[in-house]
């Protein structure tokens, strides 16, 4: 058994509209994580490579105005529902819900004000940290009013993340960790030369506006075949209408293996540094980004540089997008008296 992981608050800034947000450290013999109490985010992992030396694998940024300034979820917990809803609108007993539009007319990562927006309230537990919101009935649009909990606990090299949520109303949520990952290092510059292996027969192809067709269809014979590892730009730029449609990576795969249970859901290499990380999650799902979007030169992040196109990859364990819009999908909808849980480990190594 790892030894505890030892664990430090302090303050890290105060928001525009004055409330205080802490930043917790933990740390163990191989990782140090840290995580702020606005959007409950991980701000930085510092992992070792081969010869020991230790690298933030995260993008991100050193001061709360980074994170309250316009940038792409870095690290945050996103919700009330993470990903896509169709058209900001879906039904729940034959009554159709509306919530903001924000991403080319549909609804992303909860709406205006999702959950990385708001500031958690935090408390140490063992090894970690218990993040807690209360989500009021209507907030940008959803029912119910929903507490969620998001607890990170440090074991060794193995990040964990136990997510919670009770309603007092039927609802729709899909809460996820959108981290931003450089395996050299964040700053370091392109992902393309690192290795992904994702654990999925199939993939829910999008349409022109990246909503999911409703298909699930087979990986086998194109890019999306990540069963074996590929560097992330072998066939990022292949002449696919699905990798057009998204610029390159930013697609739903199909895990394998009954959700609900821990599996290894992907594996990350960078061969230079030997650095590696494995994604286990309950989830049905995992969404593989290859930062198609970042602007080159738009944002500086915590080490002076700049973070441009492909200089990061996020694996976000999740539900399927449009769930709610999805009926052969599996369900988002969590009703009074239920306890959503999932788990998802992010666990750092490195490959000799």
């Amino acid at each position: 058994m790892a030894a505890h992981a030892g664990v430090t608050k302090a303050p890290f800034g105060t928001t525009k509209d004055g409330k205080a947000v802490d930043i917790y450290t933990l740390s163990s013999a191989d990782l140090q994580v840290k995580i702020i109490t606005y959007g409950a985010r991980i701000q930085s992992v510092m992992a070792p490579d081969r010869p020991g030396k230790r690298a933030d694998v995260v993008l991100g940024f050193s001061t709360l105005a980074g994170y309250e300034g316009d940038n792409p979820y870095f690290g945050a917990v996103v919700g009330r529902y993470g990903n896509r809803i169709a058209k900001g609108a879906f039904s729940i007993d034959g009554k159709t819900f509306h919530v903001p539009i924000n991403n080319n007319g549909q609804s992303l990562h909860g709406g205006l004000v999702g959950f990385d927006k708001l500031v958690w309230s935090g408390k140490e537990v063992a090894d970690g940290v218990d993040m807690t919101l209360v989500s009021p009935d209507g907030d940008q649009g959803y029912p119910g009013t929903l507490t969620a909990h998001v607890r990170y606990t440090l074991h060794g090299h193995d990040l964990r993340i136990d997510y919670s949520a009770t309603t007092d109303k039927p609802t729709v949520t899909n809460l996820t960790n959108h981290s931003y990952f450089n395996l050299a290092g964040e700053g370091s510059g392109s992902v393309l030369k690192q290795t992904i292996t994702i654990n999925a027969d199939r993939y829910t192809p999008v349409d022109a506006v990246q909503i999911p067709t409703g298909k699930l269809e087979s990986v086998a014979g194109t890019p999306f075949d990540l069963r074996t590892p590929h560097a992330i730009g072998e066939q990022i730029d292949a002449d696919n209408e699905q990798l057009k449609l998204g610029k390159g990576y930013d697609h739903n795969w199909v895990l394998n293996g009954p959700a609900g249970t821990l599996k290894v859901a992907a594996v990350a290499t960078d061969p230079a540094s030997g650095r590696t990380l494995t994604v286990s999650t309950t989830q049905p799902g995992v969404q593989f980004y290859t930062g198609n979007f970042l602007v080159d030169g738009a944002i500086t992040g915590k080490s002076g540089k700049t973070y441009d196109q492909r200089n990061a990859f996020c694996l976000e364990a999740q539900h399927y997008p449009d769930s709610p819009n999805q009926p052969a999908f599996p369900s988002t909808l969590l009703k009074p008296g239920e306890t959503l849980h999932t788990t998802t480990v992010f666990a750092f190594g490195v490959q000799k």
